[in-house]
């Protein structure tokens, strides 16, 4: 159980230092903070999983971490960067995205045992999860690193409270859980080429990477929706298929015979409504 607490300590430690170098300017370091901490966020839970040493304190630490890391750091990061010209509207808009962060992970610590959910559920997220919410607000400050022009700051508090209205929101967003954990034989290498070009242009191109990747995430939001409705319709078609070819019952709650009043074995199957 030490060892994925300790990564979530790093990636706490990782958030809590974004704070600080943002303060001090130096903002490329301060996110590079925060991916890294996204990393770290990434690695603990399976980690955890491969060791077996999953625990109830370590998914409490985890939660509080995603607190600090994704809610707190990036909302100071950008009030320090631009919001402040807004005053006391910029502080408001750092608020929220903050609040909408500890939201979005009470909701799902409460939901996260529903057994009322369906099936096809576990592959999505109810809400953009807290990481790529923090990941994703923090564009203008990529696009300034790719010497794009520099958004004005009411744009980029406006964009902050998307971002935040998108977290809380009911959105069916794609978990990622539908990629298979197993690598086929002849598949590894292929992988294994891919997996180190994007670590090469990560360091090489951060800004651009996180930039354009940021922008396919926002745009795939309504592909995840559509996908979900999809299911949705699927298992509402396979209930009512279920329910219609169920035998009919009276109210004693046996099967009638319909023969025993003059009627037929065809009057006892039951028909379908269209």
């Amino acid at each position: 159980m030490l060892v994925p607490n300790v990564i979530t300590l790093l990636a706490i430690c990782a958030g809590l230092t974004a704070i600080r170098l943002s303060i001090e300017g130096r903002n490329e370091l301060a996110l590079a903070a925060i991916v890294f901490a996204a990393i770290l966020d990434g690695i603990d839970g399976r980690v955890a999983r491969m060791i077996k040493g999953q625990s109830r304190f370590g998914a409490e630490l985890d939660s509080l971490a995603d607190f600090v890391n994704f809610g707190v750091a990036p909302a100071l990061m950008l009030y320090f960067w631009q919001l402040h010209d807004l005053k006391n509207v910029g502080w408001i808009a750092a608020m929220i995205f903050a609040i909408s962060g500890g939201l979005r992970l009470a909701r799902f610590n409460a939901t996260m045992d529903d057994p009322n959910k369906p099936a096809f559920a576990a592959n999505y997220f109810t809400g953009v999860p807290a990481p790529l919410g923090a990941l994703c607000v923090l564009l203008p400050m990529y696009l300034v690193l790719i010497d794009a022009p520099q958004l004005p700051a009411p744009v980029t508090a406006a964009f902050t409270l998307v971002i935040a209205f998108l977290m809380v929101s009911r959105l069916p967003v794609f978990s990622g859980k539908m990629i298979g954990g197993r690598v086929a034989p002849d598949m590894v290498l292929p992988v294994v080429v891919l997996v180190v070009l994007f670590i090469a242009v990560l360091i090489s191109y951060p800004w651009h990477l996180l930039a354009g990747g940021t922008l396919l995430y926002l745009f795939s939001l309504p592909i995840g929706w559509a996908s979900y409705r999809g299911h949705e319709r699927r298992a509402r078609v396979a209930a009512a298929a279920a329910a219609s070819t169920a035998p009919v019952t009276d109210y004693t709650g046996e099967t009638p015979d319909f023969r025993a009043v003059g009627g037929t074995e065809d009057d006892a199957r039951p028909t379908r409504l269209n």
